[in-house]
């Protein structure tokens, strides 16, 4: 049973894949059809903008890390050799000694028989992973190429693909099933449009602060800060750990990591009370806990996309949860005495 639903997983993810990128691009294409733009550029526009940002996001991600790696692998025994000399004196006051040469030669060996060979193919590595994931390389460029297609198809008809569902519900749930799917769409559809014009202003805001402190791959790290702010604070402990980890081989401990500290403070605050409010909205009603919580179970059912559908779901149970309570608080057998 556990095959069968891996299988059926697998076969559904390139059409839930293209599905969620349809979603996110639908607006735009709506946008340019209304500055009386044909219908099927449109579409082709809108796909060609969502396979860029995906690329520059992907290679941001990948340039980030070749980075890093080369970084870390010179700077570590400076940092180590740094750590001895602060954590060495509160030790002793305990009677606690250690063989740092032990522990720097074990450290060392490790880094250079497995980072080293990373560093050098990390991108070559990392796209093999990606085609690794399914079960050929024909098997990854056939389902590249079937989100491509089924995305495209989406929005080419995207209204239609919606009224054809609609034809197969039931007359007597149609109209409750209308009202509760206009209101996911419009929750999560507004809460998109804000999140795309907070990823920017944070993109340039961590940017810029990291450019100033002076940290290296300042860019790519600000920017993948900006863009991974859409999985909810998942996406900034990622990112803030990176800059973190950036900061402290370059830096080592002292004044860069500080300021570093406060930047992802202020940003934080800056996101969560004047950001969020304007561009994303009031909160929805969702307990971050419940975020946590689809974040995890989708990402282990459909890997990445789940990560991307995890709050749709959690909207459209929301919802669903809402107008089952409203049902329940107004029904005669729950207001009845008897």
């Amino acid at each position: 049973m556990s095959d069968f639903f891996s299988s059926l997983i697998e076969i559904l993810m390139p059409f839930l894949a293209a599905f969620i990128f349809a979603y996110m691009l639908e607006p735009l294409t709506e946008r340019l059809v209304q500055l009386k733009m044909p219908r099927i550029l449109a579409a082709l526009i809108s796909l060609l903008v969502g396979v860029f940002a995906s690329i520059v996001i992907l290679l941001l991600l990948l340039n980030l890390l070749q980075h890093e790696i080369p970084l870390f692998k010179a700077q570590f025994p400076i940092w180590l050799k740094n750590l001895q000399e602060w954590l060495e004196p509160a030790l002793a006051t305990f009677n606690v000694k250690l063989d740092w040469g032990a522990i720097r030669e074990v450290v060392q060996s490790q880094i250079t028989s497995q980072i080293t060979d990373h560093a050098n193919v990390l991108v070559t590595q990392s796209i093999g992973t990606i085609i690794k994931s399914s079960s050929s390389v024909l098997g990854f460029f056939a389902n590249t190429v079937l989100v491509l297609f089924v995305l495209f198809y989406l929005l080419l008809e995207w209204d239609k693909f919606f009224k054809m569902i609609e034809e197969f519900i039931p007359v007597r749930f149609r109209e409750t099933f209308l009202d509760l799917a206009k209101e996911v769409d419009v929750l999560v559809s507004h809460y998109l449009r804000g999140q795309v014009l907070l990823m920017i202003v944070l993109a340039c805001f961590y940017s810029l602060g990291l450019l100033l402190i002076g940290v290296q791959s300042a860019i790519p790290l600000g920017m993948f800060t900006g863009l991974v702010a859409f999985i909810p604070y998942v996406g900034f402990l990622i990112s803030f750990i990176l800059s973190l980890l950036a900061t402290l081989l370059q830096f080592g401990p002292g004044n860069a990591l500080i300021a570093v500290l406060v930047l992802y403070g202020v940003g934080q605050l800056l996101e969560s009370f004047v950001l969020t409010p304007r561009l994303v909205g009031e909160r929805i009603g969702l307990h971050p806990v419940t975020v946590l919580f689809a974040l995890m179970v989708f990402g282990q059912l459909f890997g990445f996309f789940g990560i991307l559908l995890a709050f749709p779901m959690s909207a459209i149970c929301l919802v669903a949860f809402r107008h089952f309570k409203h049902k329940l608080l107004t029904s005669q057998w729950f207001n009845s005495n008897t």
